[in-house]
């Protein structure tokens, strides 16, 4: 490899010597360029190339040690040899302290020796040219990572920070240099608070890597704590020998907070932030234990919301999530600190009660979550209710471990929705069998349709006055395979558990409207035909366009469509409830308000829902004659009110001679019941619409 030599000075004998030395030389070869003046040589450098220069301080336009310093500052890495006369040493001296490599004496220039020396300077400034952009290369790594680096010579004082250890003990790098590691990285136990060693300090011991121990802190130099982790090693020179250790640590504050915070996620619910199963069966577990040793109880209450569905369902997730929020919130305000509320998932909830003498003592807590829920929720501008379900079991009386108390809980709630929900029951071993049949009656239900096995009965409303039949009443039954008739109270509340109350729903919406239609074409004109919609189906986001679809595509005319929604339902929600019946309104769908009374209805709701027909419920009818009841005020107070609204009346569970006389003094419009007729199959029907019962009823 050719090196270009730059020689400057005003000495044409100097530098025809230097120049036949090196084209002759063997450590060359040598490209050689010649400049007398100081000027001309800076402008050389500017366009680079130059490999070495050889000097001579005193040229025409420069003297003394300004000279080098120009041309040192103006090309740094090239290395200088100054041209020094004999008698002058103390200026090349004084130029070797200003950054030259060496200088040559004049007499000495034709020496072999000039180019040796000027190779070996030329070679070594490449090498220091090569550690330099080493050790730059690694002060800028160092520097980039985001874990800190602290380095100490072998008395462990700190020789070396990067910029991430300056942030993370706030020492800067010339302050903390010199000081103890101890000093500059003060670390204590996170649990003790004790003051730690440093590991660095037993590197340099025992010559081995180490690391730090879990749960250590960093005290910084404002005083602020942060967790750290780390990898400490020792530092060996080229002998082998240590001479110093490397800590190499990073803050895991954010880290540790992200575990504990999937620790917790993992545990709890992401809705309501309350205890998931998996942590609740530990508790369970755990007081199985403490109640064991102790002699106390430990009970389990399962809870399922009673109307969550139909709010879920009709309002959205979002406002359904809200309304759990809030149930959450009340059920925790109903325990012990010692208690546990948990949600198991969807509107179900498990509360633990736990260090009771006496396993009765947990109705106290299901009497105050009965109360708390009784309180309506205003979620987002809606002002909702909903009500719970509570089974109770007990440790060691009915099981012996969390998995079945839990169960058997479940299956109590069970019973205490046949009992007609918002209560609790107390499992007892009986109610296995009847989860086994419930359980058997909804795998059964869910093949139910696609086989064909509902039927409807017509149950007929008939004009009091007159006698005629103003109208059907759809009544769905199940044909069993095995069982026979089911009827809807034993499996209705099972399909609206589980959701399938929808499809039957509209079978049985479609089938009513296609039998009135066949009826109305056989010449048999029924006013009317009445139909049940559950509150699932009410609230269904499509149920005002399946009715829709289902009047248009049986034919059937709108107004001889009856739609019965209980009271309750309604109220639920009594503004999305007004727009919903306004849209059957506008479309010539008759509207009844069924079940009329037993609920918690007001009238300024009541006058502003487009109702043409109020239905009394049966158990005020069966009243009238008795005198345990005031003898029918209640029924009186109904039809007045109807009257007063423009609504028509019609009294349902009508079975006593007495009943219908009452009723007919009394003006109601309608009756409907057992003195008048059974449900009857479509074709038994048929022949009631040919024939009439006007007979019985004026009798």
């Amino acid at each position: 490899m050719t090196n270009r030599i730059l020689i400057i000075t005003g000495d044409s004998a100097d530098a025809k010597t230097l120049k036949d030395v090196l084209r002759k030389a063997k450590d060359g070869p040598f490209d050689i360029e010649w400049l007398t003046r100081l000027a001309d040589a800076l402008k050389r450098l500017n366009a680079g190339g130059i490999d070495a220069m050889l000097v001579d301080l005193s040229l025409p336009d420069s003297q003394g040690i300004e000279t080098f310093d120009k041309l040192f500052a103006a090309a740094p890495t090239i290395p200088i040899l100054t041209l020094s006369a004999e008698d002058d040493e103390a200026l090349a001296t004084e130029a070797v302290q200003h950054g030259s490599q060496g200088y040559l004496s004049k007499g000495h220039f034709g020496s072999y020796l000039v180019p040796q020396s000027l190779r070996n300077i030329i070679q070594r400034k490449a090498v220091e040219e090569t550690l330099y952009v080493e050790k730059a290369r690694a002060e800028i790594t160092l520097n980039s990572i985001s874990d800190a680096v602290i380095g100490t010579d072998m008395s462990g004082n700190v020789d070396y920070l990067n910029l991430a250890a300056e942030r993370m003990t706030g020492w800067p790098k010339e302050e903390a240099r010199g000081h103890p590691i101890a000093k500059v990285m003060k670390i204590i136990n996170g649990v003790t608070r004790e003051p730690q060693p440093n590991p660095i300090e037993l590197v340099l011991k025992q010559n081995k890597p180490m690391g730090l121990k879990a749960g250590t802190i960093l005290i910084r130099g404002d005083g602020s704590e942060v967790a750290i982790e780390d990898s400490t090693a020792p530092i060996h020179d080229s002998s082998g020998q240590i001479s110093g250790a490397v800590m190499v640590f990073h803050d895991i504050t954010a880290a540790q907070a992200m575990t504990m915070k999937m620790a917790h996620l993992a545990q709890h619910d992401f809705l309501t932030n309350l205890p998931n199963r998996v942590l609740l069966n530990d508790r369970i577990a755990q007081a199985i234990v403490q109640a064991e040793r102790r002699g106390t109880q430990v009970a389990v209450l399962f809870l399922d919301l009673d109307n969550f569905k139909h709010i879920n369902d009709s309002l959205g997730h979002e406002i359904g999530d809200k309304l759990l929020q809030s149930v959450a919130q009340r059920l925790s305000a109903c325990v012990r600190g010692s208690d546990t509320v948990s949600r198991q998932g969807g509107d179900e909830f498990v509360v633990l009660v736990t260090e009771d003498k006496y396993v009765e003592n947990a109705t106290l807590t299901a009497d105050k979550i009965l109360n708390a829920l009784a309180v309506s929720h205003f979620v987002s501008g809606h002002e909702l209710h909903v009500t719970t379900s509570i089974g109770i079991s007990a440790y060691p009386a009915d099981a012996q471990d969390a998995e079945t108390l839990i169960k058997n809980a479940d299956t109590a709630m069970y019973q205490a929705k046949e009992k007609g929900r918002n209560n609790y029951q107390f499992f007892k071993s009986g109610m296995n069998a009847r989860a086994v049949e419930r359980q058997i009656i909804e795998a059964h239900l869910r093949h139910a349709l696609a086989r064909q096995e509902f039927v409807l009965h017509y149950q007929p409303k008939i004009n009091l006055a007159s006698g005629m039949i103003t109208g059907a009443e759809a009544l769905l039954r199940w044909m069993h395979p095995e069982r026979g008739m089911v009827l809807p109270e034993r499996f209705v509340p099972i399909a609206e558990d589980c959701g399938l109350i929808v499809p039957i729903g509209h079978w049985v919406l479609r089938e009513a409207c296609m039998q009135a239609k066949r009826w109305q074409d056989a010449g048999l004109q029924p006013a009317s035909v009445a139909v049940n919609i559950s509150a699932l189906e009410f609230r269904h986001k499509n149920f005002v366009a399946n009715v829709r679809a289902i009047l248009s595509e049986t034919g059937l005319k709108p107004s001889c469509l009856q739609l019965e929604i209980t009271e309750s339902v309604l109220m639920r929600d009594a503004e999305s409830s007004t727009a919903i019946l306004q849209q059957l309104k506008t479309m010539g769908v008759q509207l009844a308000v069924d079940d009329f009374g037993t609920g918690y209805s007001s009238l300024s709701y009541l006058k502003q829902f487009p109702i043409d027909v109020l239905k009394i419920d049966q158990s005020f009818v069966q009243d009238i004659g008795s005198t345990h009841y005031n003898d029918g005020v209640i029924v009186s107070a109904v039809i007045a009110m109807g009257t007063s609204l423009k609504q028509r009346v019609v009294a349902e569970g009508v079975e006593e001679e007495v009943q219908l006389a009452f009723l007919k003094a009394q003006n109601c419009e309608e009756g409907q019941g057992y003195f008048f007729s059974r449900p009857l199959g479509a074709e038994q029907f048929a022949t009631l619409l040919a024939t009439g019962i006007a007979e019985t009823v004026e009798n």
